[in-house]
């Protein structure tokens, strides 16, 4: 389908309804198209990306033949954006859970369970002690912490320094960075603990200790050692693979009318008479496309690239949203060949011991859809301002993370295949002070009428935090659009 196109608004038609661009066809790009069209399906919808591929972080491949996620392969199952959605789109019952449960950590000479934590947090330190994983001069310690002042959340402060002040840097060296690398792929003393964990702040405002308000959180009630039984499964997948929600997303955009173009590098954003002008193609053919409205749902720098002619204040803010780049090495071994138990999901590894990777999941063993002759193994590299890592080519990446995983597990099942995903400035980073940033861009776009922000930047990294914040754009930049059957009177 080609690219929609339009003139200078002296020799334009008027439009036969009012047309909404989205920015980006990442997961939030994509909810915000299907919720406009479904919202007002009158609208005419356009999404442009600049990639050749819909998807964003969402991405599927194969190793050995096998289909695989090359990027995000789990969504969190507690919060119900994602499962809803892929209900919506007609991926209901491809809906799965992980088979097994319980993860590791890689420290001091072997993989030790990772006891229950609130990010890294123990909630119990008896259970944490039993794991290896902590010093007994950190247990000990971490137990004086109801002994501290009264904790006081009111000024942010970085997730890792609050905790090695409370309880040591044992515990944010060995819990708090493993955990926390796996979400952000970022440094536990620059994480906002207002914007990460902002249930524990609420939380310490009533019990005074860190590791009191990590309890009360999680609802762990003082006397026992394990949080209660989830309701339902913490996490959902889906069968053949989480990239599927960007594929089902994009066939229901277009399914209900609207237009996803590819390749198309959004270059400029300006102010018509009747609303907005986005500029995308090469600079010597740019391609315009007159809009009532625009929402924004690419990453940070391209958004405040676009934004910096007309709201200054957010292009700022934006401009200085850290990202951290990362790659995915997926394995695939003769799964008979598999001597050794590989327990639980897999295991995380933390940075103060100097390994290559920073976590592996065991995905055929998470994934019953990939259990079979062949296992499949993920194992991600590179964290925040360490991309010396990631300038090794993709055979150097690989045989150093068989390395870790053969220590580490004690695996020797023949390599038969393998691939290397490289995830450019994939996560933002919530530094500290984060939230206000977020309320300051908010606050400048909204002297921009019909146009909204959202995406991974602002309100949480995760699948259905991401959907999320798609949803919430869509639904307020409708206020901006001519109502359905007022076009041209």
């Amino acid at each position: 389908m080609p690219p929609p196109t339009s003139t200078p608004p002296s020799g334009s038609p008027e439009p036969t309804a009012a047309r909404v661009v989205v920015v980006g066809a990442g997961v939030a790009g994509l909810t915000a198209a299907r919720q406009l069209l479904v919202s007002r399906p009158d609208l005419d919808v356009v999404v442009l990306e600049a990639a050749a591929e819909v998807g964003g972080k969402l991405r599927l491949g194969e190793v050995a033949g096998i289909p695989v996620d090359l990027g995000a392969e789990s969504m969190l199952n507690r919060r119900p954006e994602g499962s809803d959605l892929a209900r919506a789109v007609g991926l209901g019952d491809q809906l799965v859970h992980p088979q097994v449960s319980g993860a590791g950590v890689w420290t001091r000479g072997a993989v030790r369970p990772l006891p229950p934590t609130l990010m890294g947090i123990p909630l119990n330190l008896d259970v944490a002690s039993a794991s290896g994983i902590l010093s007994r001069s950190t247990l000990a310690r971490a137990r004086l912490e109801r002994l501290l002042p009264r904790l006081d959340l009111t000024e942010d402060i970085g997730i890792g320094r609050l905790v090695a002040r409370r309880l040591g840097t044992d515990v944010r060296d060995r819990l708090v960075e493993p955990l926390l690398g796996g979400v952000y792929a970022g440094r536990a003393d620059e994480i906002s603990t207002h914007a990460a964990l902002p249930q524990l702040v609420s939380a310490a405002r009533e019990h005074g200790s860190l590791l009191a308000a990590a309890r009360a959180t999680t609802g762990l009630p003082d006397e026992a050692t394990q949080p209660p039984a989830p309701t339902v499964p913490v996490f959902a997948g889906i069968s053949g693979g989480v990239g599927r929600l960007a594929e089902a997303l994009a066939s229901d955009v277009r399914a209900r009318g609207g237009q996803i173009v590819t390749g198309a590098v959004v270059r400029e954003l300006e102010r018509t008479t009747q609303g907005w002008r986005v500029v995308h193609g090469p600079t010597i053919k740019p391609v315009a496309v007159d809009a009532e409205a625009v929402v924004l749902a690419a990453p940070a720098a391209p958004t405040a690239r676009l934004l910096r002619a007309v709201a200054a204040p957010a292009a700022l803010e934006l401009g200085r949203l850290e990202y951290a780049s990362m790659a995915v090495v997926t394995i695939a071994v003769d799964a008979d060949a598999v001597a050794v138990d590989l327990t639980g999901s897999g295991f995380l590894v933390p940075p103060v011991d100097g390994r290559l990777i920073k976590a592996s999941t065991f995905s055929s063993q998470k994934w019953a859809w990939l259990s079979g002759d062949v296992a499949v193994l993920r194992c991600s590299v590179g964290r925040l301002r360490e991309e010396a890592d990631l300038q090794r080519d993709d055979t150097d990446l690989v045989e150093n993370a068989v390395l870790d995983l053969r220590e580490a597990t004690g695996l020797r099942a023949p390599l038969l295949d393998a691939t290397v995903t490289r995830w450019g400035g994939a996560l933002p980073q919530y530094a500290v002070g984060h939230r206000d940033r977020v309320a300051r861009v908010e606050a400048s776009v909204a002297g921009l009428p019909g146009v909204e922000v959202c995406g991974a930047a602002f309100d949480g990294v995760g699948i259905p935090a991401v959907i999320a914040s798609g949803v919430a754009a869509a639904t307020r930049v409708l206020d901006a659009v001519t109502p359905a059957g007022t076009m041209g009177s």
